[in-house]
Parts: C-alpha cells; structure tokens; sequence
C-alpha cells in the first residue's frame, strides 16, 4: 500500500475497511484535508480518492458504492452515479459496522445490533441488544451466516495485562443470545460423513474476507501488506494419500470437500463392501465419492442386478435412499428412481422430489413424467431448459399465450404457423389472440401473409379482419398487398365492414382500381366512385343516383373536371330523365319558394300521389303538418318515407312522428326501430313527454338502454329510465345508486308517493338536504335520514335536524346511535356526529352516542378521543356510570381523565384511573390525601410493590404516629431520606430494633456520618455488640468516639470498651475496663506497644488457649495492622494440646481476609474442628464462592450450595459436584433454578441435569417451564426417557415435537403406545398437515375416538381407499359401510367398490349390492362376492334341513315308542281331537338349534387377496 502513496500511519484498523477482495478502502490526511482512498484490487495501480470528512467508510463488496458515517449520521452512494442512495440518523453512535452482503449494512451500537437494508426506502432494524459481557470491549468484527439465522458480535477489551476476547452469539430464530470467550470466529459450511446437511466450523481469523478467485481467504497486515492464501486443491488428497500415508483421511477430505485425486481408492473401497454384500455402507460410499465419479449407471446396473432377500430392504432401495439425503440426484438416478415410482402411479412422490429439488431435470425424465402428467413434465422441462418440449406442452396444455412470452425469454424460435394452425382447429378466439401476440411488437415473429393463410383455411373473415386492422394500423407502405387482401375478403363477405374500414380512411397502400371494381360489384357506388380514376368507369356507376346521397354527388361533381361532369350529366340523364331531373325541382320549389299556399299544396301533394313523397315532407315539416304527414303516411302504407323524414329531412320533429304513429296505433316494434335508427338531433325530454302523455313509456327502453350504451350522459334519457325502472320495479334502488346522470329532484318528486325509499335513495345521490328530511320525516324512514346525515358530515344540516323544536329528534337520535353509527368505518363521519351533539348541548343523548361506537366493539372501540369524550360527558351528566367506563375502556388519556375526576370530587373514581393504568404514585397519593384511609394505602402499596409507593405511605404513616410502620414501609422503599426525622421519632418512641434496620438499609444508599454513628449507638441499644464490633471494624464514617461517650454516660460499658478499643483511647478503656472489673492481658498488649513481637506470641499462646478472650486479642492485633503475626500466633496455637475450635475458626476467618491462598486447603484439613456458619459468613463476604460452596456442602446445606454455584459459576460451579449436590437438595424450586440456569449458561448439558433429576421432577410443571420458555426441543431425550410415564403434558409435548418435526412414524409410536392425550386436538391439528402421513395419524385418531364418519371423510379427501375401508369394517355400522360403498361408485373406482366388498362383508345387505351392481353394471366385479354370500346361503339351509330331519326323526321315534290305542270291547264314546290328545311327547335326543356359523370375516372366499 505504500507503494500507490499510502501513509504508513493510516493503516491501522481504525483507519483502513477492507469488505471483500474487490476494493481496499483507507481514511486518511493530506495536510489539513481529510480524504477517502478507494483501491480497486483489480487496478490497484489507481486508487480513487475523494475528498470526504467522515468517521468511517466502507466499500460494499462487489459495487462501486461506498457506505460513510459522520457522528450519528449514515449516507450511502453509488460513486459511479455520483448520486445518493440513501441516508439515515441514528439515535445513539455507531461503534462498528460492516456489509455482510452486497445489500445489507449491519450496525452496532453501545447496546444493540441493527440491520439496514440498500433497498427501498428502509430504516435500520434492530435484530438484538448487545451482551453485558460486551461492555466496555471495542468491536472489531460482525458475522453472519449464509443464511442470516445465526449472528455474532466479536470484541476485545484490557483484562490484567492481557488482550481477552469475547464474542455474543444470537440466534434469529430463537432469539437468544450465548456469550463465548474469544477473539475471532467465522461461520462456515462443510459436510460431515453420513450427514447430508451443511455444517458449521469457526476458525480464528484477522480482517480477512474471502477471495473468490482462489477459493481462499486475504488479508492485511499492519505492516500494510495485502495477503491471500488458498488450498492447492489438486494435489492436497495425493498429498495425504502419498506423503502422510494416511488413506482414512484422504478419503475423508475428499468425501467432504469434493476433491478430486481419491478415485481409486473410493473405488477399491466399494468394491471391497460390494463383495462383502455390506450394500448400505457400499451406497454410502457411492454417494459421498467426490465429483461423483462412483454415481455412474453402471453403479445402478450393479444394485439392481443384486437379488433382494426376503424380509429385507432392496440394495437398490438403499441405494437411493442415501442418494436423496445426501442431496440431488443426476441425471441417471433421477431416470432410474422416477421409473418404478411412476409405473406405480405415485405421481405425487416425484413432485415432491422436484419441489425438494432432489431430481435433476432432462429431458429424458420429462418424457417419462409426460406419459403419466403433462402438466408436471412441463415443469421438468422448464428446470431442464428443453425449449422445444416446453413449447410443444404449452400447446397441448392449452397455455398459448405463456409461449411467446417464454420463447423470448429464453431466446428460441419455435414454427409459430404450426402452433397456430392446430389452434385455429381447437378454438378460434384463442388462435385470434395468438395470432395478435405475434405482431405486437414492432418485428412480427412469424409472416403475416401465412398468418393470413391459416385464417382463411378456415374461412375465419370475422377474426381474420381484426387481426389485419390491429397488426396493419401502422399504414406502411410495405404492408400494400395485406391491405388489398384485407379490404378484398370483407367487400366480398361484409360489405358493410369494408365500408367502414374505407370511411375511417386507414389504409392508403392498397391496389385502388382492384378496390373499386369489387365496391362496385358489392353495391357501395360511392365508395367506387370514390377510387375508379377512369371516366368510363365512373360514368357507368355514377347514374345510378337513386344509391348515392345527393350532397355527397354535388361535392363529387365539384371535385370532377368540366368536361367529366358533363359527360356523367349526359349519361345521367340518358339513364333515367325523370329520377334524375323532374322530382328535383318540385323538392327546389318547394323548399325554397314562399309564395305559395302551404294548405292547398299539401292536399295538391296528398292527392298527386307522387313516388317520391319528399315534397310532401318538406311543405308538412315548413308549415307545420307533421302530425297529417304521419297520419297520411301511415294510412298509405308509406312508411319508408316517415323514416326518411325523421332520418334525414328533420330528425327534431321525431317526438311529434312518435306521438302521431301511437295516435293511429302504430306497431310498438316499428317505432322503437323508428327510434333507434334516428341519428339526428331532437329533444328527449319531447319524446318522454309525447310518449308519457299516452301512458306508453316503456315503449322506449330499448332505445333508452342503447343511449346508455352509447355513453349517453343526458339527464333526461336517465331520467326517463329510471322512471320505466321504478315503475316496472327492475331492480330501481340499484339503478339510482350507481347512475350518476340523472336528476335527482325529478326522480325524487317522481317516486315520493310511489315508494318513499326510492325517493330517499336519489335525494341523498343528490344532496337535496331539505327534500330528504322532509320526506324522511312524512314516511318515518328515520334509519335513511340518520345514514344519510351521518354520511353527509354537515355539521350545518345537523344543527337543524337537532333543533329542540324539531318533533321527530327523538326518532331521529334513536337511529343515529342504533344503526347509523354502527355502519360507518369513517373517522370523519364519526368526527362530525360527536360535535354535532356536543353542539347541539346533548349530553344524556352523546352518551348513548358514544356508548354505541366505543363500547359496542366498533372500529373505533379503541379510539382514545372518543373514550377521553365519553368518560367526560359522564362526569358532567351521570355520575354513575363514571367507574363502568373506567373499568371498561382501555385507551383514554389518564392522567388528564383522574384529575378531572379529583377535581369533580370523583375519588374512587381517580383512584381507579391511576391503579387500572398503574399510575401507583398517583393512586396512592390519592388513598392518602383525599380518601385518607392508610390500610387501604398499605394494601395498596403491597400489591404494587414499588418504592416510591412505599415512600409515600412512609412518610404517612411517620406523620400519624406509626412508627414500626413507617419505618418498615421506607425499607420497602429503599429510601433514607427522611432519616433525621426516623431517627428523632424512633428515639423518642424507644424502636431502636426498628431504627438498626431502617439505618443498615439507610448506609447502603446514603454514605451520612448522622446515619452511621446512629446506627452504632442504635447497635449499643439493642446489646447487638457482636454485630456493632464488626461494623466498626469495617470502614466506616462513624463518630465511634462520640457514641463511646454516649454509651459510658448511659452505662453501657460493654460498648463502650469496644468502641474505645477501637479508637485505642486506652485511658477511657481502663476506665471502662475498672467498671466492668476485668484486670487481665496487660502483659500481652504491652508487648505489642513495644514491638516486642516473639515475647508477645510467647504471651499470646497462654491466652488463645481461653476462648474467651481471643476477640478483645484479636482486635488489637488488627487495630494495630498485625496481620501476619497474628496469623502466626494461631498456626502457633493449632498444635498446643487445649487447641479449641474457637481457635481453628478464627484462624480460618484470617485467612479469609488476608491470606485467602490458604484457606481452601485449612478448611479440607480442619473442617470439622471449625464453626462453619461464621466461617460461611467470612467465605461469603470475602466473595470466596468455591469455599463457600465446600463449607456449605460439609454443612449440609445442600441447597444453598447449588444457590452459590449457580450465582457465581465461573468460580464455584463443577459439573459433577453439581448433579451430586442437587439429587440432595430438599427444596424442589431449586430444581428448577437449577434447570433455568442450564438453560441460559450450559444448554449442551441440560439433557444430563434433567436425567438425574427424573425421580423428582414434577413433569408437568418441567413440560410447562419449558413450553414457557420456547425450548421444548431441547429436552427431547428427557421427555422420551419419561414418556414411560403416560404423562398428558409429556405426551403431548412430545407430538408436537415429531409434528414440527415431520417424524410421522415416531408420532404413531408415540400415539399407539401411550394413549393419556388430547386425541380430538391432535387429531385436527395432524388434520390441517401438509403431509398425507399426518392427515393419515389423523384419521387414526378419529378411528380410535369412534368418529368413523369424519375419519372415513378424511381418508377419501387423501385417496387412502384402504385405510377409509378398514375404518368402516371397525366402525360395524352399516350405513357408514354403504355409504362408502356408495362413493366409490360415485367417484367410479371399480376395483375400490370390489375390495370394499370384501372387507365389509358382513355389513353390507346383499340386495343393495346387487342393487348397485345392477345399476352400474358391475357384476364382473360384484360377482365373486355373489358366490360367496349364495355359497353362505346355502351351506344355512342344509344345516336347517338337517336339523330338521333329526327333528322329524326324534318325533318319529317317540311316536313309535309309546304305547298304541286299543278299543275295548263295549265300545266307548271318545273325546279326540283335543288340545292336548295332538301334543307329542317330549324328545329327549333332539339337539337344540345351532344358529349358522359367522360369515367368514374378511372375505367372501378364500382365494381373495389379504390386501387391496
């Protein structure tokens, strides 16, 4: 860099951004001005420089467009354009920034992390909030993802002498953030054996970017260099198979990087697994082989020539199946996978395949996919870019119009006449607008004369002209021959075209002579004469004067020379003297003269008789007969000439012919074709009043819709249909709401007392205020007046309408509110209605108004003026309903609405406002001021819980006496500042106990000497002299000589010798001493004072001994800073044979304090022989935490271990004293603490927490927690591992999981052998699933709940034939059986109406399949379940035959054993035929009845496959 005139001192990080490898860009000074340096890497012989003041400038990685930031502001350029892109100010500074793609800037701050997007018009977008292990490092890097899901923030910062890292890493989708101690890292991809997805590794790097051209990285020194490094890619696998001799790893790179070099021995290594028959790991191997030198078709050749053991996966299968995980298939694969599945008709596998983009497209699978779907082959195609077949599957689907658009797209030129040949034989239209897409653009894509040609093979004249007219409109000379053709087929089929299009004047190129002779022959003379330039020509079509308009001839003759126009006169009059000459001047005289008698030259002219009636109409039209003209022509069958008079003498006159034609009872179809055909200028509203006059108005509808058809905007053609609309009632309120051409005063007046709603409906399209009202008013439509005002937004008309003198407002009030207001979306609609209320002094009324529109769930529910308005019209008109709307609304102002309520005496009310909106400081202040109850203030204030709530109630309950209150409540607060008078009054009330807490709590805010020596004397007080010893012992700005005082004057001499042992005032101390009679340790303290260190150990090994005496010995020890010879003096003292365990723990709290070292290794030797709670409380406050947690765990205290560890865990936190210490701790929050804390700080070790506290979890809550936090998936083993406990929450967490998952068949595992669920809510959530598997469970589910007929439903909506029968045999209803019977016959699936019958057999009724059979003929298929059920039928009568014949068998048998009748000799008379002389004896051997046997379930006969 130094070389191109870069200053050594401007490279540094702070100075020089380096994006990617394209530009190198340098801030630097020239003097006084400040300059940006721009080196394009591909001519960095020329730098660019710009002069630009700015903190920081970045060049974006592959453009010319250079990002700057001055302070807070940001502005991007494009240099090129010399033009601004964007720019935008932030709200607070930006410490790093960099492009992390050619659109995207990301941005960080001191407390976030933004993105700002090059496109549109976009502000940055925050995408988190920076780490606080971030704070105070300076940010030297941004990262993200190819995918921009994972983010990372890298920083470094000073720590004891060194250079530490530490990077924040955020996931987007989770959004969570994970702090990591480092310097650099980078997202990369690579693929891992056996995973099909992309990985990601980090890599520790220094401003570097990747450099495409190398497949490497660059990067810049500090010396200023520019480096690049890359992978030899060619040699590095040869290297390692050779060199390193190590082929694993060889083949490992290879297969991850796709490198070349390892062929043989991937190669030799499937072969190997081949022949061992290991065909998994051989297709592993085919699939990973780089530059897939093993995806051959011999490789296919070799699996599917692999015999397939039963009971076992096909190698083929196999085969493929690692194939579509490691990614896409070629061109082979795809062919030889889509093969069998397609000739299985699972069409819908390779469309998922394609939308996964595992095929690769050609044209060979096209073919393949096109026999079975040729809209999903056009689709191949296209990925394939197979233009031709693209095209020709456009045309057989019928997408015509796509085929231009997509030959241009990719540039190829399909047989355009071809394609639109076959079209033309399918549909003309659609061949029409082909045909147009064709000649669109300026070059046509195809010869319009074949175009042409194809029309016409098909006699197409009507299509083919308007081809011609849009593709010739450009008139070019060159298009002649079209034109000719164009104007030649129309004159010869619709003359009446080609006189259009020659009247238009369109075309001047044409063969004119040709042109003129086919008018000629067609009958259109003028056209002819038009082009004929021969005079032989012209005299010959030009006498025939009685088919050309004569103003038309009298100009061509004027065009013509003298000597033709005498000729075509000569030839005129040879032709016909009398058409041509006579009739003309008696029509001259006639309309010029004005002499003569116009009644008696009419009647001369009615009883001349004259061919021609023209002078007729002329003498009638001056003198005004028009209405004889019509009678005279119409009773002489002259009707031509009635038309003739209002066409072209006088079309003004039609309403008066019209008038006159229904006078005589003139056919209706001959005046509206009178009417229609009439050109000319005349008046409507004559016509309407000449036809009304006669009650015929309907009459002219046709002629009326065709003027609106016209785009007639006449009022009274509108008026006169909407007169005909309402009176025939054909559909008139449509017709007056859209029209906008009609009076709306006439319609109104019209249908007032026709139907008053009509009328309403065009004075509001109008606006006529007054007539609206007024008839709103007489018909009591005060729903419309109350629309229409609410529409109108008039305030004006509002105020009349609200005038107290107006009868009917209370009508009008009651609509407004229920339906007016209801109705509308409009805020200024609603706007108007609240004011004009309000103006009109309503209050009771805007009420209701406002009830209706706020608290009716409107749009403008949330409206906050709206509710501020309502709130306030209820504190000045009703009181009561004040606190309803507080409770209700959600959206008006607070503050202002509560004062007001203060101010209105509303305090309940006020109170109210400020708890609803958690005003607390106000709500409470309103509880103690104006309702002055102080217990509801407390319960307030515990509810709430803030501080300067319970400052207020402090200061209260200070002022009314309530002094423990108080006191507690400013705790609860955390605010001293009222301390002078808490001290005063605690005092004077004897709280010192009180006073010790509010003073503690008071020192941790407030650093006061008043508040510290309170605190001492208040320690004194209360005899707490231990805890008064260690605070003075702490530093402190306590006057402890002024409370020694204090204590001695009061007799407290136990404190007083401490504290003056504190400030060594030995004098007091003897004197205090002498009190308390203690004249002891003179010796050893004497020692001291005399430096005589070794002679004062000798004294103080006499004295440790006596446990009480070593505090007065240890505090003169350290008041005196002897630290070390004290410690000495107790490690003296642990061998003496009266060692005590005061000894060992107050030598552990020494070491604590000044030698920390060695107590870990004290507390291991001595645990026992020491008081662990206060060495607990000396660990703990010299933040010792991994002591703290050993003397905890000796102690027992398992669960403040786990507290320690979890609060302090860089210290104190080991993983397996963790899960040792927890499986023993009593209180089960912790647990949770603990799972909370994995969570955040060790999420890769959650799964192991969680399996050590499996016996004691609650799972429910565990399932709930982690639902709550978002984190369900990562506890996925745990949740499998208690599954076992047929858990609700377990089971449902779990099926969530494998639904988010698409692990369908884990989902049926889970559901079929753990059933405590909600079934019917799984159920429809797999029901609305993309996948067919899900859908599939889902009717599983229904199945298992005994909702067979949703099941079923479900089942046909997916084609799952098998499963929907097999449902209804489970089902053993027999309507369900036959309704599905019903439907494959419906939906003509033979073979499923065939299978159906075999697996509901016994609940169908055979007469209805037969039925059936009958009807849709089917008895082939019907047949064997025929022979089943007559087979079944049969085999139940001969079990009845036989029953039957041992019946009759037993009868006989007993018959003949009984003993016979034998007549006596005296004959007697018998009685026979009795009941019971018939009844036979009881059979003894007769078997009972055996009912038939069941059908055979499953079948109609053996032979029958299992399975459809």
């Amino acid at each position: 860099l130094q070389n191109i005139g870069i200053n050594n001192a401007s490279i540094g990080f702070s100075t020089l951004t380096m994006e990617s490898d394209r530009f190198i860009c340098i801030r630097e000074k020239v003097g006084e001005t400040a300059q940006v340096v721009i080196v394009d890497m591909n001519d960095h012989n020329n730098p660019t420089r710009r002069p630009i003041s700015a903190d920081s400038a970045i060049m974006n990685p592959v453009s010319k467009v250079i990002a700057l930031k001055a302070g807070k502001s940001l502005q991007i350029f494009n240099i090129e354009l010399k033009s601004k892109i964007k720019s935008h100010a932030m709200t607070e500074e930006v410490t790093f920034w960099r492009w992390i793609t050619v659109n995207t800037i990301a941005l960080v701050t001191e407390t976030a992390a933004y993105h700002w997007s090059l496109e549109g018009d976009s502000t940055p977008v925050k995408m988190f909030d920076r780490h606080a292990s971030l704070s105070g490092c300076q940010i030297i890097n941004y990262r993200c993802d190819n995918s921009q899901k994972w983010l990372l923030i890298i920083g470094i910062s000073a720590q004891q002498n060194r250079v530490a890292g530490a990077m924040q890493l955020y996931s987007v989708e989770r959004r969570v953030s994970q702090p990591i101690e480092g310097h650099a890292g980078v997202f990369m991809e690579f693929r891992v054996e056996a995973n099909a997805q992309p990985s990601n590794l980090s890599e520790t790097i220094f401003v570097t970017v990747p450099h495409e051209a190398s497949g490497g990285i660059m990067g810049v020194n500090r010396k200023g260099q520019v480096l690049s490094v890359s992978m030899d890619e060619d040699n590095v696998i040869g290297y390692v198979t050779n060199n390193l001799q190590n082929p694993d790893l060889a083949l490992k790179l290879a297969s991850r990087n796709n490198l070349q070099g390892a062929d043989d021995l991937f190669l030799r290594k499937f072969n190997a697994l081949f022949q061992q028959g290991n065909y998994s790991e051989a297709a592993k191997v085919a699939a990973s082989a780089p530059k897939g030198i093993l995806r051959t078709p011999q490789t296919i050749q070799r699996f599917q020539q692999v015999p397939v053991q039963p009971g076992t996966t096909s190698p083929m299968l196999q085969y493929f199946t690692i194939l579509l995980d490691q990614g896409q298939l070629n061109k082979y694969e795809s062919l030889e996978l889509c093969r069998p599945v397609l000739q299985q008709g699972r069409k819908q596998v390779v469309e998922k395949w394609l939308k996964e983009d595992k095929l690769e497209c050609s044209e060979e699978l096209g073919d393949l996919v096109k026999q079975t779907d040729p809209t999903l082959a056009l689709s191949v195609y296209l990925r394939a870019n197979v233009p031709h077949k693209v095209i020709q599957c456009f045309a057989e689907t019928g997408q015509f119009q796509k085929i231009v658009l997509y030959a241009k797209k990719v540039g190829y030129s399909p047989d355009y006449i071809f394609l639109l040949r076959n079209l033309m034989r399918i549909n003309h239209e659609q061949g029409l607008q082909f045909a147009q897409m064709l000649v669109q653009d300026d070059e046509p894509l195809a010869d319009i004369s074949l175009i042409v040609d194809v029309f016409m093979e098909q006699n197409l004249v009507q299509q083919c002209t308007s081809f011609l007219l849009d593709a010739l409109k450009n008139n070019r000379p060159s298009e002649g021959h079209l034109q000719t053709r164009l104007l030649e087929m129309n004159l010869m089929s619709a003359p009446q075209v080609a006189d259009a299009i020659l009247g238009n004047q369109m075309f001047s190129h044409y063969d004119k002579a040709h042109v003129a002779s086919l008018c000629e022959k067609a009958g259109l003379l003028q056209r002819a004469l038009e082009h004929y330039t021969d005079l032989y020509d012209i005299k010959r079509a030009v006498v025939h004067t009685h088919m050309l308009n004569p103003e038309w001839l009298v100009n061509y003759f004027g065009n013509l020379s003298v000597d033709d126009s005498l000729e075509c006169l000569k030839a005129m009059l040879q032709a016909n003297i009398r058409q041509n000459l006579q009739f003309k001047e008696v029509e001259r005289i006639v309309r010029e003269s004005s002499v003569y008698e116009a009644e008696r030259v009419k009647n001369f002219l009615k009883e001349a008789k004259l061919t021609d009636q023209l002078p007729l109409i002329i003498v009638c039209d001056r003198f005004d007969f028009v209405h004889d003209l019509v009678l005279y022509l119409y009773r002489n069958s002259l009707q031509k000439y009635i038309e003739i008079y209002v066409q072209k003498v006088n079309p003004s006159r039609l309403p008066v012919v019209v008038g006159g034609l229904l006078d005589v009872d003139c056919a209706e179809d001959v005046i509206k074709q009178l009417i229609l055909v009439v050109r000319g200028q005349f008046s409507t509203d004559e016509l309407v009043a000449e036809v009304e006059k006669r009650n015929r108005l309907k009459l002219l509808l046709p002629w009326l819709e065709h003027r609106v058809h016209e785009g007639s905007e006449e009022p009274a053609t509108h008026n006169a249909l909407a007169k005909i609309y309402i009176d025939a009632n054909n559909n008139p309120e449509r017709f007056l709401r859209e029209n906008r051409f009609y009076d709306s005063r006439v319609i109104g007046k019209y249908t007032e007392k026709r139907d008053p709603h009509l009328s309403c409906i065009a004075y509001e399209r109008g606006q006529c205020d007054d007539d609206l009202i007024r008839v709103c008013n007489e018909n009591s439509l005060f729903k419309s007046q109350a629309r229409y005002l609410v529409k109108r937004k008039d305030e004006a008309l509002w105020a009349r309408v609200l005038q107290e003198d107006n009868v009917y407002r209370r009508q009008l009030i009651d609509q407004v509110v229920q339906t007016a207001l209801s109705e509308t979306n409009d805020p200024e609609e609603i706007s108007v209605s609240v004011k004009s209320f309000m103006a009109a002094d309503l209050p009771n009324e805007l009420i209701e108004l406002l009830e209706k529109i706020v608290l009716d769930n409107t749009v403008f529910s949330d409206h906050r003026n709206l509710q501020n308005l309502l709130i306030l019209t209820a504190i000045k008109a009703d009181r009561n309903r004040v606190m309803e709307y507080i409770t209700k609304l959600e959206n008006f102002d607070a503050p202002e609405i509560a004062q007001i309520a203060i101010s209105n005496q509303l305090f309940e009310e006020a109170f109210a406002v400020f708890k609803k909106f958690e005003v607390n400081e106000s709500a409470i202040k309103v509880l103690i001021e104006h309702i002055r109850n102080l217990d509801r203030a407390y319960e307030f204030a515990e509810k709430c819980n803030e501080p300067a709530v319970w400052s207020q109630l402090a200061s209260a309950q200070l002022e009314e006496g309530f002094v423990k209150e108080a006191i507690d409540s400013f705790i609860k607060a955390n605010d001293p500042s009222c301390y002078v008078d808490v001290v005063r009054v605690a005092g004077e009330t004897g709280h010192w106990e009180d006073l010790v807490k509010f003073l503690l709590m008071a020192r941790k805010k407030a650093k006061e000497s008043f508040i510290e020596t309170e605190l001492v004397f208040a320690y004194a007080k209360t005899g707490r002299l231990a805890d008064m010893e260690e605070y003075i012992n702490s530093p402190n700005h306590a006057k402890i000589a002024e409370v020694a005082d204090r204590c001695f004057d009061q007799e407290m001499y136990e404190a007083a010798k401490i504290l003056y042992s504190n400030v060594s005032n030995y004098a007091r101390l003897a004197i205090t001493q002498v009190k308390l009679g203690e004249f002891q340790s003179a010796v050893c303290f004497s020692c001291l004072e005399s430096q005589e260190y070794r002679l004062a150990q000798i004294c103080g090994l006499n004295i440790i001994i006596h446990a009480d005496e070593l505090e007065e010995l240890i505090n003169f020890y350290q008041t005196r800073g002897l630290f070390n010879e004290l410690i000495s003096l107790f490690e003296a003292g642990l061998g003496l044979d009266r060692a005590h365990m005061g000894l060992f723990t107050e030598l552990a709290i020494l070491y604590s304090k000044y030698r920390p070292a060695k107590l870990k290794e004290h507390l291991e030797l001595f645990w026992s022989r020491i008081n662990i709670p206060k060495v607990l409380r000396a660990a703990e406050q010299a933040h010792l935490w991994s002591e703290l947690v050993f003397l905890y765990e000796k102690y027992e205290e398992f669960d403040n271990a786990i507290l320690t560890m979890m609060k302090h865990p860089t210290e104190a936190w080991r993983e397996s004293f963790f899960k040792e210490m927890i499986s023993k701790c009593a209180n089960i929050e912790i647990y949770y603490k603990a799972i909370k804390f994995y969570l955040d700080f060790k999420p890769l070790l959650l799964n192991d927490l969680l399996q050590v506290l499996i016996p004691r979890l609650d799972h429910t809550r565990t399932v709930s927690f982690f639902s709550k936090e978002g984190k369900i998936a990562m506890v996925k083993p745990y949740l499998k591992a208690v599954q076992q406990n047929n858990n609700k929450h377990i089971n449902e967490a779990l099926n969530s999981l494998y639904i988010d998952e698409e692990d369908y068949q884990s989902l049926r595992a889970s559901i079929e052998a753990f059933n405590n669920f909600d079934n019917i809510g799984l159920a429809q959530k797999c029901e609305k699933h993309e996948l067919l598997e899900f859908r599939r469970i889902a009717a599983f589910l229904y199945k298992g709940n005994n909702r067979f007929s949703q099941s079923i439903e479900l089942c046909k909506r997916d084609r799952l034939y098998k499963d929907a029968m097999q449902f209804a045999a489970d089902s053993r209803d027999s309507e369900l059986a036959a309704a599905l019977l019903q439907w494959f016959l419906d939906e003509k699936l033979t073979e499923c109406f065939c299978a159906c019958l075999y697996q509901c057999y016994d609940l169908l009724k055979p007469d209805k399949v037969m039925e059936l059979a009958w009807r849709y003929n089917l008895m082939d298929y019907t047949m064997p379940y025929l022979v089943q059920v007559m087979a079944e039928y049969q085999a139940r009568l001969e079990r009845l035959e036989q029953a039957e014949a041992v019946r009759a068998e037993s009868d006989e048998k007993a018959d003949s054993g009984s003993n016979p009748i034998v007549m006596p000799s005296n004959p007697m008379l018998m009685l026979t035929n009795t009941p019971h002389s018939m009844m036979p004896p009881g059979v003894a051997g007769m078997p009972p009845y055996q009912p038939p046997p069941p059908p055979h379930q499953g079948g109609y006969y053996p032979g029958m496959p299992q399975q459809f």
